[in-house]
């Protein structure tokens, strides 16, 4: 299940609105790990822009994947360094 935080894109009928609360996005997180104990919950679009700690909350919320790459998403991913080590400070092992 991707869970996107809003990125604004120029021209979109989003852009211009309020950004979320990021403790709205954790909680988010921890709401589509309660309803889908069963799913990849992962964080997807607007990763790039996430604080560390975030991302963090997310996945000590529910959150178990990542979008990884550039492929599918209109904005940019944060680099594989990067992710690596957030996993290495939260102790998870990717598979």
């Amino acid at each position: 299940v991707p869970i996107n935080l809003l990125t604004q894109v120029e021209g979109t009928p989003l852009h211009g609105t309020e950004d979320l609360d990021p403790i709205e996005f954790v909680r988010t997180i921890a709401a589509a790990r309660i309803t889908m104990p069963n799913s990849f919950v992962r964080l997807s679009a607007g990763r790039q822009s996430m604080h560390e700690g975030i991302q963090a909350l997310c996945f000590i919320a529910g959150a178990n994947s990542i979008f990884y790459g550039e492929k599918l998403l209109t904005t940019g991913n944060p680099e594989a360094a990067t992710d690596k080590k957030l996993f290495a400070k939260l102790g998870i092992n990717k598979i």
